[in-house]
């Protein structure tokens, strides 16, 4: 099998689970929109993916995103910079990323605005929000009580567009009960930015359970592009 036959592949199946999942919830399989993830994944890969019909790619580490995004200038895809922001990244993100998913702290909203400026038009932002306990070792994202504070920051910013919310289930956690905690934290945000509708939510594992959720935007990567190299 050609590696243009395994992705064709894979795509087949994550497109199969998006349509099946959105019939379950009584929605229509247009409403949500793949973002498959390329970390590690060849630049060759985001042209195979754009030749399939893949309008949106999603890159978690900044120095590869910004060196694939370079090399695939020509290729029509939406780059979405779904990873952790450093600080000191957050300006160069916001000049090659179509959309940041990982906004999560006040002092990143400047950086990124300030890098947004030569852009054409705005960087669509999401915030990310914590579902984590709080105290938990790695936790990321803002907590759900600073949600409405950061979003008015964006909301300001003059290239930036507040587009949503982001979140990733809690590893051990039910990912089901998590998003239906992010379902209650977004209805209160969409009451003071009714324009800001987009729910990245669902991963390979989990795609379902954000979708049941009202995810808009589904990240995956292993289960379109298969595990990833060894080689890192």
């Amino acid at each position: 099998m050609s590696r243009r036959d395994e992705v064709a592949a894979g795509l087949d199946r994550v497109r199969a689970r998006i349509a099946a999942a959105c019939a379950a919830a009584g929605r229509s399989a247009d409403e949500v929109r793949l973002v498959v993830v390329t970390k590690y994944f060849p630049a060759s890969d985001v042209r195979l993916l754009a030749e399939l019909g893949v309008t949106d790619v999603g890159e978690n580490r900044h120095q590869e995103a910004e060196a694939k995004a370079a090399e695939c200038a020509d290729v029509p895809v939406r780059w979405h910079f779904i990873g952790g922001l450093q600080s000191n990244k957050a300006a160069a993100v916001a000049r090659y990323a179509d959309a940041v998913h990982s906004l999560d702290r006040a002092k990143l909203v400047a950086r990124l605005d300030a890098g947004a400026e030569s852009r054409p038009r705005p960087v669509d932002v999401l915030l990310q929000v914590s579902l984590d306990p709080p105290g938990r070792e790695g936790r990321a994202g803002v907590d759900p009580a600073d949600v409405a504070d950061l979003a008015d920051r964006v909301a300001a910013a003059p290239h930036l567009r507040l587009r949503g919310l982001m979140a990733v289930a809690p590893l051990g956690e039910d990912p089901a009960a998590a998003f239906e905690r992010l379902a209650a934290i977004r209805a209160d945000f969409l009451a003071d930015h009714p324009d800001a509708g987009w729910l990245s939510a669902g991963m390979s594992g989990d795609l379902e359970q954000a979708i049941t959720a009202g995810a808009t935007h589904v990240r995956v990567g292993t289960a379109v592009l298969g595990s990833r190299p060894a080689v890192q």
